[in-house]
């Protein structure tokens, strides 16, 4: 038998939260591993159908659950935002590509991003499903740092790819940062790229 009810709390940095119960009772825990391939992160107010159980202490539990009225246009709209953030990251590429062909950067530079991004991609990969087991999560300061250094392309892709820390606006405000910040750096590269050759390695 399935049931409905609100998510009327949610901590999208611990994956789980609370189902109030259309027809009354006991709030009910839902985890973000029994939401299944959900389009996208679960909010407050969502409407949720799942199938009760309960756990060791008999305290109820949502399992088998979906978000109702989360529809295949916003799978849709998922995966075009998912090809624009790829555009975005592979035209950076280019430009530092096209820098480097002008002598304003060294290669390195160009491999660090490189570097940074693959290793963000793999973090949030990571993190996505420690939160949907509920094993240990990496620290949200180490995915900032590596956006700061230049690895925010690949943790672009993979916050859309992953439907990860997409939906938590604290997080995505410190992120935005940290992409302004290595940007004005590297806008700063640029302009000096000629003077620093002497010393810049590659």
């Amino acid at each position: 038998m399935r049931f409905q009810g609100r998510l009327v709390r949610w901590d999208d940095a611990r994956g789980f939260g609370f189902i109030a119960p259309n027809g009354g009772g006991a709030e009910v825990f839902v985890h973000i591993g029994d939401l299944g391939m959900a389009p996208r992160r679960p909010a407050l107010d969502d409407i949720v159908s799942y199938r009760q159980d309960y756990d060791e202490r008999r305290r109820p539990r949502a399992v088998e659950a979906k978000l109702v009225g989360v529809t295949l246009r916003q799978e849709g709209q998922r995966a075009g935002g998912l090809g624009l953030v790829c555009t975005v990251a592979g035209l950076f590429f280019l430009g530092l590509w096209l820098a480097l062909l002008a002598g304003r950067l060294p290669a390195w530079l160009m491999v660090g991003y490189g570097g940074l991004s693959l290793a963000s991609v793999v973090l949030y990969w990571h993190d996505k499903t420690s939160a949907q087991r509920g094993q240990w999560r990496t620290p949200e300061r180490r995915l900032h740092l590596l956006a700061l250094l230049g690895g925010w392309p690949g943790a672009l892709v993979a916050q859309r790819a992953f439907r990860h820390k997409s939906s938590k606006q604290s997080f995505r405000r410190v992120y935005w940062l940290t992409v302004g910040l290595n940007l004005a750096g590297l806008g700063w590269l640029l302009v000096k790229g000629p003077a620093l050759a002497a010393w810049l390695p590659g």
